[in-house]
């Protein structure tokens, strides 16, 4: 019999394993699909040889996390950073380019390069206190005061129609609103200016690195060390009722909201299960995978080198679709968030031919297929791009939550991400990650502090399990 069961091998249910079988319990993780990694899974999705990451493809939140920085994942998963972070295309001449380097951003912003600098630079200068502040959830007293108020003040001006003052010129703003918008949501807001000044702080720090191989590259490695340490898998199997499971002291579910009120039932007090029902989804997304011919033809040469690319045009372009999914309609024009590895890492596809990955935001549940409309506005900045195309692996929202229930209705954020559904996550609590049923708790990216690869949900999790189930104060160390 296991100490510890852990539902779902997604990032968190993986990190919260990683962390209890250091501890020296025996854990049991089981996992519905046939392989473990969740959003870190990659597969052959179009054709033999081109391996296609089936969730997340580019990893910023992984090398700043203080779990990962424990786990030593660099040490253990070779990663690529590039010198672009990401670009966003205006038209088929003009392209905004965020580097690494945050003085070379600024030089290509003009005017507003000053501006971009007073922005980032006190945020990267205090970046350890705000990936603590953001890895942890905000009913608790920031580790560095200073670090939440720069990182604070900026969310607030950039949040609001104060922004139109901070940038001023065309470039900036698409850049920001680019990197904004992948919190899916109405702009100017401060969920979503919450996410761009982190995720632009990430780029010009440690940078958004891409594992050499892919995705799978991160799971593997936390599934070996889970199992040098005594934990055990059980895949392709599904659990609807604890019954389904072998008995042990605790549960850890690595699920939706949804999973966890049809798991436990009327174990849970009916004020509880209210709260879980009031829990809110975002919007879904559609992906596309592609395997291509050779690079995509970008019209702009620096968008070329760039593996991430968010294609949305003007910030008033990437506003206006955003708030048309949000009334529930798909835009002509989408903002696409797109990933090109290949420029960076020849292994992902044969013969010098390329993989792309691509995805837009939807309305929740949506069965459409947006094939048609993301190639088209590829082509509005790469024409010639469909003569590249080898074949597609397209899935629709709905297909999205079919393939992993956690995506409820095609959302990869695990809840809407909003200041309020931040605090209450999904419950308003000082410790959401326990529930009231006793040695029953919740890790997935609906409990803070949100959603992105980082496992500090389950790191979180998983500490209060050691702390209150088993009496262990200190957590393990991680290292390898």
């Amino acid at each position: 019999m296991p100490d510890v069961n852990v539902v779902g091998a997604g990032p968190n249910g993986l990190a919260a394993a990683v962390v209890l079988a250091r501890a020296g319990l025996s854990v049991q993780v089981t996992e519905l699909a046939g392989a473990a990694g969740g959003a870190l899974r990659t597969e052959e999705l179009t054709l033999p040889g081109f391996r296609h990451d089936v969730g997340s493809a580019v990893h910023p939140a992984a090398l700043a996390s203080p779990f990962f920085r424990a786990f030593g994942l660099t040490s253990r998963v070779p990663f690529i950073i590039p010198e672009v972070s990401y670009a966003h295309p205006l038209d088929r001449t003009r392209a905004a380019v965020a580097y690494r380097s945050l003085d070379r951003t600024a030089d290509g912003l003009g005017r507003d390069g000053q501006a971009w600098l007073r922005l980032f630079q006190p945020v990267l200068n205090r970046l350890d206190g705000v990936v603590a502040l953001t890895g942890n959830q905000l009913l608790r007293w920031p580790d560095d005061p200073v670090a939440a108020l720069v990182y604070g003040l900026r969310v607030l001006g950039l949040g609001s129609a104060l922004q139109v003052g901070i940038l001023r010129g065309e470039a900036a703003r698409a850049l920001f609103a680019g990197v904004a918008a992948h919190t899916p949501a109405r702009q100017p807001s401060l969920a979503t200016a919450g996410t761009g000044v982190l995720l632009a702080a990430y780029a010009h720090g440690d940078g958004w690195g891409y594992p050499v191989g892919g995705a799978q590259a991160v799971a593997d490695a936390m599934v070996a060390d889970i199992v040098a340490h005594g934990g055990r898998f059980s895949f392709g199997r599904e659990v609807r009722r604890p019954g389904d499971l072998e008995p042990a002291r605790v549960t850890l579910l690595d699920t939706s909201p949804v999973f966890l009120d049809r798991f436990a039932g009327d174990a849970l007090p009916s004020r509880y299960r209210r709260a879980l029902a009031r829990f809110r989804y975002g919007t879904g997304v559609a992906k596309v995978d592609f395997a291509l011919s050779g690079p995509v033809p970008w019209s702009h040469n620096e968008t070329a080198l760039a593996p991430t690319v968010h294609l949305g045009g003007t910030r008033a372009e990437v506003i206006f679709a955003q708030r048309e999914v949000a009334a529930g309609r798909l835009p002509e024009h989408p903002f696409v968030l797109l990933s090109q590895p290949s420029v960076l890492d020849p292994t992902r596809a044969p013969n010098g031919r390329q993989v792309l990955w691509a995805y837009t935001h939807v309305p929740l549940g949506s069965n459409v297929d947006r094939t048609e409309a993301i190639v088209s506005r590829i082509e509005e900045f790469a024409p010639g791009f469909r003569d590249t195309i080898l074949a597609t692996a397209s899935c629709t929202a709905q297909g999205m939550s079919q393939v992993d229930p956690n995506l409820v209705g095609g959302d990869i954020l695990g809840g809407q991400v909003t200041l309020r559904q931040l605090v209450k996550r999904p419950v308003v609590s000082t410790r959401p990650w326990k529930t009231p049923v006793p040695g029953l708790y919740l890790c997935s990216a609906s409990t803070p502090p949100g959603p992105a690869v980082h496992g500090m949900n389950g790191w979180h999790a998983a500490t209060l399990v050691l702390r209150d189930e088993f009496g262990i104060r200190e957590p393990p160390t991680l290292a390898p």
